[in-house]
């Protein structure tokens, strides 16, 4: 594989180089990714909600390109996370606010989101963000306090 024991540890260049070379595929890169995300939540708090089902058939129909050696544009299988903050097309985006109605129609994408997607990234979920956006710190009514993943005592 690489000198990297973990998937969660390879940038999105290595891991496009393992599937492409076939020492991995999306598949195991995203519920690497998943596995990672919900061991930190707990402590970190970064996810407002984690769309694993979708991601593993996003991972399972990337994994399909790769093998036929027709990936789909500079992003296939890479696991992505977007803020709650930016549409993201089937989850809500609630702004980090119990003030937007979570029964909202959530049917398209923000641009940024869609060139990710059009490239077949594979999106993981929504993760937190202050209130409208409003702060440099990640707190709000909706999720509560985010914590630095690599200092918990400072929040991200």
């Amino acid at each position: 594989m690489t000198e990297f024991t973990e998937l969660t540890d390879l940038t999105a260049v290595q891991l496009l180089d393992g599937y492409r070379g076939g020492e991995f595929g999306p598949v195991a890169a995203v519920r690497a990714a998943l596995a990672r995300a919900e061991e930190i939540q707990p402590e970190v708090n970064a996810f407002v909600r984690l769309t694993a089902e979708e991601a593993l058939e996003q991972a399972a129909a990337s994994e399909e390109r790769w093998r036929r050696g027709e990936p789909r544009g500079l992003l296939d299988g890479v696991p992505v996370t977007v803020k709650d903050i930016l549409l993201l097309r089937g989850a809500p985006t609630l702004k980090g606010s119990l003030t937007v109605d979570p029964a909202g129609r959530w049917d398209e994408d923000a641009p940024s989101v869609a060139r990710l997607r059009e490239h077949g990234a594979v999106f993981l979920g929504k993760t937190t963000t202050p209130e409208f956006g409003w702060k440099g710190v990640t707190d709000s009514p909706l999720s509560g306090v985010t914590r630095n993943p690599h200092d918990p005592a400072r929040t991200a």
